[in-house]
């Protein structure tokens, strides 16, 4: 894992090697819902690796999300993207079957097999979406796996998340075509995206008659975007243990600081889901994450990362980019440790 630090702290003297680190656990209630090791003003001289859940994975505490590779991001300019998460130590890559049809698997499964580094890599992806498998039926789930396998070049998946529920398919017939993926090593370990938590305690219920275990879940959730994971998500995962990986980190990219007034979405592809923060009250955010950031001598992406790897359960943030040059904000996050107070002002805004 890489020593990242903001700025004129990038050159400390290295050796030690990285403790593995576990999220913080215990009440979530008001600020108790904040790493109790928050004291700490200064960078941190290590970045550590965090494992997901009650799993064998190990982890970078930033995952390159892929879903802008064959969109917004060709695959040239995906590949060098790669290629700088990689160099800087990031070894967690998300994607789904549905990204750009399937073209950011193509892309991920092309720099892989060019780069011979599938081993090196903790792989993520996500069915149920796509045309060509929906839902989460045995027989959509066995396609979708064999079709994401062969567009990403591997012969297992680490991480597989079913990317939505599906009413219409009873839990336990779901679990079942997982535990058959598993025991064929097809997949390592699977995690539920956009799950109630009303399912989640089904999923774990299941599991006690021998069925495989979520390890972790993805939620929207960022510092505009909150209501969705702490109504009631956030006490289900402290509960079963399961590793957080917040996607829309960055709330589209608004929370980069780019997109202040609506002339500058202009040249957004996601300008109308930015839209929606635009207002007094994304206004006040952006400040006070200006300030922190000033504190801190680094930019807007990295507080707002920071602050949500501060948040307990919380593993790795999803946050994409394309190209290299925004790279390095997004794994700055994992380096910086914000003050209680830092953090209180934030989640009061």
């Amino acid at each position: 894992m890489p020593q990242l630090k903001p700025n004129r702290a990038r050159n400390a003297a290295s050796g030690a090697q990285p403790a593995l680190v576990r999220p913080g656990r215990g009440a979530i209630d008001g600020v108790r819902d904040i790493d109790d090791d928050l004291e700490l003003t200064g960078p941190l001289s290590i970045v550590a690796p965090r494992r997901i859940g009650e799993s064998e994975l190990v982890v970078y505490p930033l995952s390159l999300g892929g879903s802008v590779f064959g969109w917004t991001a060709d695959g040239e300019s995906s590949a060098r993207t790669l290629d700088r998460y990689n160099a800087l130590g990031g070894n967690f890559i998300d994607t789904a079957d549905s990204y750009a049809g399937g073209r950011s698997e193509v892309i991920i499964g092309n720099w892989m097999h060019e780069r011979g580094n599938r081993d090196h890599l903790v792989l993520a992806t996500k069915i149920g979406r796509h045309a060509d498998a929906p839902g989460l039926g045995a027989v959509n789930i066995v396609r979708a796996v064999e079709a994401s396998l062969e567009r990403l070049q591997t012969d297992h998946i680490d991480l597989l998340y079913f990317h939505d529920d599906d009413p219409s398919v009873p839990l336990e017939n779901s679990l079942s075509t997982a535990e058959w993926l598993i025991e064929s090593g097809k997949v390592r370990y699977i995690a539920a995206s956009n799950f109630p938590a009303e399912r989640l305690i089904e999923a774990r219920i299941l599991s006690s008659t021998g069925l495989p275990k979520f390890v972790a879940i993805q939620s929207r959730y960022n510092l505009v975007q909150r209501e969705q994971f702490e109504s009631g998500l956030r006490i289900v995962a402290a509960a079963q243990g399961l590793a957080v990986m917040p996607y829309a980190a960055l709330a589209d990219g608004y929370l980069t600081g780019k997109y202040r007034s609506r002339s500058d979405l202009a040249s957004s592809a996601r300008g109308a889901r930015v839209a929606e923060h635009l207002g007094r009250k994304g206004a006040r955010m952006l400040g006070a994450l200006e300030r922190v950031a000033l504190e801190h001598d680094t930019s807007i992406p990295s507080i707002a990362l920071a602050w949500l790897l501060a948040k307990r359960s919380v593993v790795a943030p999803v946050a994409s980019a394309s190209m290299p040059a925004q790279v390095d904000a997004l794994m700055l996050a994992a380096s910086i440790r914000l003050t209680r107070a830092q953090m209180l002002e934030l989640d009061r805004v």
